[in-house]
């Protein structure tokens, strides 16, 4: 059975929390919930960014997400 909505949403916060990669692909969230449809997947992840408690990080090529705190960390290690 799919997770509820706020389920879901704790667990994609999870799931970018405890990566070893800090920008995540939408597809690495389907594991969060394999029950959910990809597009309650990504609604759910775009809720997120919607509310700030995510970021969209771009590579030039794809989008993907990424916790705020962890986007700004990588960025601080390059400089």
């Amino acid at each position: 059975m799919a997770l509820s909505k706020e389920e879901l949403k704790e667990a994609i916060l999870a799931k970018a929390a405890k990566s070893p990669k800090p920008q995540l692909y939408i597809k690495d969230f389907h594991a969060c919930d394999p029950d959910s449809k990809p597009r309650a997947i990504k609604n759910v992840a775009n809720e997120l960014v919607k509310e700030g408690k995510m970021v969209f990080w771009s590579s030039g090529s794809t989008t993907m997400y990424a916790l705020k705190d962890r986007v700004k960390d990588e960025e601080h290690r390059e400089a």
